[in-house]
């Protein structure tokens, strides 16, 4: 609906003007740069997987650990992400139930009450938690 819309743009400069956005779920995944690592099938493809560019980075939200006691033989979250580091090199950041990023004044702080999970490119992912500045999000690009 974003794109049927044509509201992206509209939405960024209300944004660079002063206006809050809070995203949940979806609206997590369309504020960063691509919506490449949504979790969700899509149904129909969409019209380009370009976000709001709020952020630097990609939101991964309801993002789960793997399970090693699961007998699922599908792919986990982290697996997702590591394909997608395959060809791509932008930060990708793994919001748990229950934690939220503040950004304020090119200050980025992790509330909530979970972890979350940082994933870079050729790195091993890296926890962080509730209470911790994440600035360096703002700056990796």
């Amino acid at each position: 609906m974003l794109y049927k819309h044509n509201i992206l743009e509209t939405i960024r400069s209300e944004v660079k003007k002063g206006k809050p956005y809070v995203g949940t779920s979806a609206g997590s995944n369309v504020a960063g740069v691509t919506i490449h690592t949504t979790n969700d099938m899509p149904i129909m493809y969409p019209p380009s997987f370009d976000a709001l560019h709020l952020v630097p980075f990609i939101l991964n939200p309801h993002y789960i650990d793997p399970d090693p006691t699961s007998k699922h033989m599908g792919e986990t979250r982290e697996i997702r992400i590591k394909e997608y580091h395959v060809f791509n090199d932008r930060t990708v950041v793994g919001l748990r139930e229950g934690s939220m990023l503040e950004i304020k004044n090119n200050h980025v702080t992790l509330n909530g009450t979970t972890n979350m999970r940082v994933f870079q490119k050729q790195n091993k992912p890296v926890e962080y938690k509730p209470g911790d500045q994440l600035d360096f999000l703002l700056r990796n690009e």
